[in-house]
Order: structure tokens, then C-alpha cells, then sequence
């Protein structure tokens, strides 16, 4: 009984968590205005298909560190991902959960210039909003 209880909780968390990832989806996609424009050419060499590529490019060298509320991250500079204990891979996903779909080029591009690799997941998580992104 206690397994089938829990099971039904699991589901309804994730459903309630779905439910305000698609409401923040919608509302920052309703109050969006377009910033890129499909006329504007990659730098050469970019596939658009990486983090290092934001509209134009992520990665750039004049960038300054914007911090999102995730100071406490930097202990992670230098540090490979597998490296990271599972307290650290929650405080990364939780900085991650908080940024609006527009922020998340952005974070990428700080955590890049300060040297944080970000696990797999929530890497792969961020390339899909950062293509979401450029479709728009």
C-alpha cells in the first residue's frame, strides 16, 4: 500500500512541476519580443547547434561575469562535472530551475567565462531552450 501511495505522490509532483515549467513557458513566450533576427548571419565556424553560440555567439571575449543569484557556484570553477557531488548537482540544478527561458544564453555564457562545467543533463536541457530561443 505504502508503495502505491508514494508512487501517485511522485506522479502528481511531476505533474505539478510540468504544469508551472509550461506556465512560465507560456507566459515569458506571450511577453517576448523578438531579439533576433533571422537575417543575421552565425560568425563563421558556428553551427548553432552548441552552448559556445548564442544568436550570434555565447562566448564572447569582451563578456563581463553576469552573476544570476549563484555565487555560491564559483567553488565549481575548474571542476569536472562527474566530479561534482550530488549537493553540488543540486544547487546547479536549482539556479538552472529559477532563470526565465530568455536568462539561460546568458547563465550559460557566465558560467563559461567563470570556468563551470555544467553536468549532461542540465546541459543538454539548456541547448534545447537556447534553440528554442533562436527559433524565435
Amino acid at each position: 500500500m505504502l508503495p502505491l501511495i508514494l508512487f501517485i505522490v511522485l506522479v502528481i509532483v511531476v505533474l505539478v512541476l510540468t504544469e508551472i515549467r509550461e506556465r512560465r513557458r507560456s507566459k515569458t513566450t506571450n511577453t517576448r519580443q523578438s531579439v533576433t533576427n533571422p537575417n543575421t548571419q552565425r560568425p563563421e565556424g558556428c553551427c548553432g547547434e552548441h552552448l559556445v553560440c548564442e544568436r550570434e555567439t555565447l562566448l564572447q571575449t569582451n563578456a563581463k561575469i553576469e552573476y544570476y543569484d549563484d555565487e555560491q557556484l564559483d567553488e565549481l570553477a575548474g571542476t569536472a562535472p562527474e566530479e561534482y557531488s550530488p549537493a553540488q548537482r543540486l544547487a546547479i540544478r536549482e539556479v538552472f530551475s529559477t532563470l526565465q527561458e530568455k536568462d539561460v544564453a546568458g547563465w550559460c555564457r557566465s558560467m563559461q567565462l567563470r570556468n563551470i562545467a555544467l553536468p549532461p543533463d542540465i546541459r543538454e536541457e539548456a541547448l534545447l531552450i537556447v534553440r528554442e530561443q533562436r527559433k524565435q
